[in-house]
């Protein structure tokens, strides 16, 4: 694969390494979010009933497939963000079979804020515990080894990311969730940090839940999210009681009909107005071409940029996790002691070189329109 910058409404001059943060766009989907947005707001009488419907089911299909789940598009609920896709979790929880029996839940350490305040109240209620799992401090343990030996009888749900967002941990998702279904827990994965650049195979998972963002390495809007919901949430309670959320909701003449029946599967989980007219054709257009290019193609450029560029990196005395255990797309930068992480990331956007200070050091992020001279920009100021 060789570098796809040209297919992105990026200033060539900028150096961007942060998509972990926001992605840009793809120039073709901007242009579908243009003609899109002047469907609603220059032609709305030309909006047609099947238009607030198609658009999310290609997007569902389109979903499966980078999952490498199943096809069955009902399962994928178009959601406003994450912490909507976990709070339809929060919600559905108590569900669980056996959960008088349950003592608590399991998450990773310096987890994502949404993923930590989506279960206080739930588990309050529960009277559930929440065990936090930090990262081990020798680098030739595995974090996700820690992880399988806490999976006991008592863990309710293990909620957590295939790639963690301030160090780009890779974890061992198949393993983890062959020990949820033995234990009777529930699996929920935030693949923010992941889907659409790093492949996830949901069907040798068996996850219960993969929520994402879709403005990250989904290449898509802000405030467009998926949801992938097992068979544990198709009787479940939705967050809102929409209208099309209701089988028969397509048939604009018979609404006031009020047939209290669900749609199938994950589609009485779908947020108000999912329909987007001006975010959805965007997401669209960014799937299509992830599919197309694939996300190992894409994970495989990652890795062949930045392997020349890490062992520099090394060599000035900074420190990056073995790659066998993370990912290449993101990665956590340890800067030598003394180091000012935030004037340093503010030197570097004044060259125009953008990344994220997370934690104790620089959170680094690369995709197809990355080349050779983004990096070699990055040591250069590093090294001065």
């Amino acid at each position: 694969m060789i570098c796809q910058k040209h297919l992105f409404a990026l200033d060539p001059s900028v150096h961007y390494l942060n998509g972990a943060a926001y992605s840009p766009a793809l120039i073709s989907g901007l242009e579908k979010a243009k003609s899109a947005f002047e469907l609603k707001g220059v032609t709305p009488f030309n909006i047609r009933s099947t238009d607030h419907f198609l658009t999310a089911d290609r997007i569902r299909t389109q979903f499966c497939q980078i999952l490498n789940a199943p096809a069955d598009p009902e399962r994928v609920a178009v959601i406003s963000a994450v912490s909507y896709g976990m709070a339809v979790v929060a919600a559905n929880l108590h569900r669980l079979p056996d959960i008088s029996l349950k003592t608590h839940i399991l998450r990773v350490g310096e987890e994502f804020p949404n993923n930590v305040y989506a279960f206080e109240r739930c588990c309050e209620t529960l009277s559930l515990a929440t065990k936090t799992l930090s990262k081990p401090a020798e680098p030739t343990q595995n974090w996700s080894d820690l992880i399988l030996e806490n999976i006991r009888t008592g863990t309710a749900m293990v909620v957590m990311p295939h790639v963690h967002w301030v160090y780009g941990t890779r974890f061992d998702l198949e393993k983890i969730g062959k020990r949820c279904r033995e234990v009777g827990a529930l699996l929920v994965l935030d693949v923010t940090q992941s889907v659409g650049i790093l492949p996830i195979f949901q069907e040798k998972i068996q996850a219960d839940a993969v929520i994402c963002g879709g403005y990250k390495w989904l290449l898509g809007p802000y405030g467009v999210g998926l949801a992938w919901l097992g068979e544990f949430f198709d009787e479940g309670i939705p967050l809102e009681e929409g209208w099309m959320s209701r089988v028969e909701s397509d048939v604009f003449s018979g609404l006031t009909r009020y047939l209290r029946e669900y749609r199938p599967k994950a589609q009485r989980y779908n947020c108000g107005e999912f329909s987007q007219f001006s975010h959805l054709p965007m997401l669209e257009d960014s799937l299509r071409q992830i599919l197309e290019w694939t996300p190992q193609a894409m994970q495989n450029y990652c890795k062949n940029l930045t392997a020349a560029p890490i062992q520099k990196l090394r060599e000035m005395g900074c420190t990056i996790e073995n790659e066998n255990h993370r990912a290449a797309h993101l990665f956590a930068v340890g800067l030598p002691p003394g180091t000012d992480n935030q004037k340093l990331a503010e030197k570097l956007a004044d060259r125009r070189v953008f990344v994220s200070v997370r934690g104790a050091g620089l959170r680094v992020s690369t995709n197809v329109y990355n080349t050779s001279e983004d990096w070699e920009k990055l040591i250069e100021i590093l090294g001065n």
